[in-house]
């Protein structure tokens, strides 16, 4: 078989289906940098970026990805000599122990492994022991995208405020704003970050650094940050250029603006209960698989699991094959173990992750699981059968 008649499905945890109104939109030639439509587009995109992070705090844009938002919220809060608590359930939050560790700051880790969340309780003792108070934040990701673990955020809200501890609670949300709820302000998130190629459904490029008050405080207290990560310019602008530190990202502002009129055309609420719909179809597929076979969801409690993102196991190299398979020859792309490499399985091959976030509805999810059925009685992985109707009826119940 072959995709060459259809076309391909990237069902992939980021860079997520872009909508034809996105790439409408950044179809164009380069506008003037200095005055007119984009100028007026920029100034848009910031309250309704508030919108989808549920703040009325601060919203700036990087030129970067996740990463790079990652980096822009740290220098603004913590440098050399400072320390953070990270509580990691998965690899990403390691990588932004990680962002923290190249910026000379000492990081307090907690490694919860890969299919637990975070405990509330052990975040608070933690901070009840920094009785010297050098903990200056608490790094919590609210979905890390190589486990699926969607992490309660209130809760450590809550265990930082038992402990009666200063430290601002920084979240995540790369892989869940405009997928999963996020309630920045209701929560007690002093900042937020994200990035354009998830739920936002705009290419990669664009990192998102929210933050309220308090982390201004913070950030009015360090004796330096470079002036490009400084968020005060591009959170107040004396002029245009001061919002991205230099050349707007232009193309990518037309992208953004049509994917924030498509989200709130919808409304959040809505888009939430539509990454929840499509998750739960997802998830009663996989269980019945695994009924007489090895297919695995990641994490057992349904309350702590994505919509956004589901991470599955087979045995090793199944996986892998699976993959493979769907890519050749249904024109599917699933997303790799990331992270999930264990020593028995030193590639990760035993792992992989279906992507369902953004640009997403029942047919496209319906037909990842309808391919995937069909690759795993293709290369003789033992499951049980029913799977896509499971999810059919998952589906039709809402």
């Amino acid at each position: 078989m072959s995709d060459a008649g259809g076309r391909p499905y990237r069902a992939i945890p980021g860079p997520s289906v872009m909508p034809e109104e996105v790439l409408r939109a950044m179809h164009r030639t380069a506008p003037n940098i200095y005055a007119g439509e984009v100028v007026d587009l920029t100034e848009s995109l910031i309250p309704d970026l508030r919108r989808v992070a549920r703040t009325e705090g601060h919203a700036t844009i990087y030129i970067a990805n996740g990463h790079g938002a990652w980096e822009a919220s740290l220098a603004n809060v913590a440098g050399p000599g400072d320390k953070v608590l990270v509580p990691a359930t998965g690899r990403f939050g390691l990588g932004w122990a990680e962002i923290a560790e190249t910026l000379g700051v000492e990081v307090e880790l907690i490694d919860f492994g890969r299919q637990t969340p975070i405990d509330p309780n052990r975040v608070e003792e933690a901070l009840r022991a920094d009785t010297d108070r050098r903990i200056k934040a608490v790094l919590a990701t609210h979905v890390d995208t190589s486990t699926s673990i969607r992490n309660d955020v209130a809760a450590v809200r809550k265990a930082i405020d038992a402990a009666g501890h200063p430290a601002l609670l920084m979240a995540d949300c790369i892989a869940s704003m405009a997928c999963d709820r996020f309630e920045m302000d209701a929560w007690g998130a002093d900042v937020a970050v994200a990035a354009s190629q998830k739920g936002f459904m705009v290419p990669p490029g664009l990192g998102f650094v929210f933050f309220n008050e308090r982390a201004a405080a913070v950030r009015a207290a360090m004796p330096r940050v470079s002036r490009y990560w400084d968020w005060r310019l591009r959170s107040e602008p004396e002029m245009f250029y001061h919002y991205f530190g230099g050349t707007a990202p232009t193309h990518h502002i037309y992208g953004l603006r049509a994917a924030l009129d498509m989200i709130h055309a919808e409304g959040i609420e809505a888009v939430w209960a539509r990454h929840e719909r499509l998750a739960g179809a997802i998830w009663a597929a996989c269980e019945v698989w695994g009924q007489a076979g090895a297919l695995r969801l990641n994490v057992a409690d349904m309350a702590f699991r994505s919509h956004a993102v589901t991470s599955l196991g087979l045995n090793a190299p199944d996986g892998t094959r699976l993959r493979q398979w769907l890519e050749a020859n249904a024109g599917v792309t699933l997303g790799i173990g990331l992270g999930m490499a264990t020593e028995e399985d030193p590639n990760g091959d035993g792992y992989f992750r279906i992507g369902h976030m953004g640009h997403v509805n029942a047919h496209m999810v319906l037909g990842v699981l309808g391919a995937m059925e069909a690759g795993l009685s293709a290369l003789g992985i033992p499951h049980e059968t029913g799977a896509v109707d499971a999810a059919a009826r998952a589906l039709a119940a809402g």
